[in-house]
């Protein structure tokens, strides 16, 4: 499957999310910025929906004519990405299966689990490898060097640091600027997710990173955005494996961003500051409680 067909059905299913939440879907400008493509991108998933006859497309109205249905969605095998692949297969041998530090790993072995091409893999590992995790070693290896509780609370510190400063920057924003725009769309799906909480408390992680993505863009710091890789994934899917008291974590991390987001909206830097450190110290603590003591 190609990476623009994947992108699109990814676009689309997010897109349909979006619809369960609101009557009608916003600018074209307003849903790139949400779903992070482009307008192309967008105006493909537009036509879609409307021959699906999920909305009314008529210019700049763009009104919700029935609610999703599960059969309105992309199955996950046409979704996944091999980088998404790898990237979560990796993830899990990682936290899941508890790998210790000094573990020899293979590209062919990880391909081979992961039933990707071995480039894939090299790709990811050498992208993955900037932040000390790893290191390459001769013919083709590479050696674990420990997901520590050192590393965890250097990975927090930094954090903090960087999402205080985009949080400030995000305040600063004009009230025409997108981002605004963005921020209301993300509310609007918390909403949702609070009120379907029982059954959807899964979905959290992803509406978690596009959230605080949404808030580091607005640093317009190219170093801090990149950072942001390295941190959305290691938080993601230590809120994926880690199950323990998963549901209640959520439903508390829900409404801990729709505080921050009305902090956001008034613009002062100590609701912000209040906002922000409220919610990255229940991070903080989320991370370091599903660091094993071993490590």
């Amino acid at each position: 499957m190609s990476k623009t067909s994947i992108v699109f059905k990814q676009t689309y299913n997010r897109c349909l999310h979006l619809l369960e939440g609101c009557e009608s879907l916003p600018s074209e400008p307003e849903l790139g910025l949400t779903l992070g493509v482009s307008r192309t991108t967008v105006r493909a998933v537009l036509t879609q929906l409307e021959g699906t006859r999920l909305i009314s497309w008529n210019k700049r109205s763009k009104v919700r004519l029935r609610e999703p249905c599960i059969a309105d969605f992309y199955p996950a095998e046409e979704t996944d990405s091999p980088a998404d692949i790898v990237e979560r297969g990796f993830m899990r041998r990682l936290l899941a299966q508890g790998v210790e530090p000094g573990t020899q790993l293979t590209e062919a072995e990880l391909a081979r689990d992961m039933g990707v091409g071995a480039s894939s893999v090299r790709e990811f590992l050498i992208r993955f490898s900037r932040f000390g995790l790893i290191e390459k070693r001769p013919k083709s290896r590479w050696r674990f060097k420990g997901f520590t509780r050192d590393f965890a609370l250097e990975l927090i510190e930094i954090r903090e640091m960087f999402e205080l400063r985009s949080a400030f920057a995000f305040t600063t924003l004009a009230e025409e600027n997108p981002a605004w725009a963005a921020l209301d769309r993300i509310e609007a799906e918390h909403h949702a997710l609070a009120a379907s909480m029982a059954t959807r408390y899964g979905d959290f992680s992803e509406l978690d990173e596009r959230f605080h993505r949404l808030i580091h863009n607005a640093s317009r710091n190219r170093f801090i955005i990149d950072f942001y890789d390295v941190i959305a994934m290691i938080f993601h899917y230590h809120y994926q494996w880690n199950k323990v008291g998963e549901r209640e974590r959520n439903a508390s991390a829900v409404a801990e961003h729709l505080a921050y987001a009305e902090a956001l909206r008034s613009r002062d830097r100590g609701r912000v500051q209040a906002a922000c450190g409220a919610h990255l110290t229940s991070a903080r603590n989320t991370l370091l409680d599903s660091v094993p003591s071993r490590v």
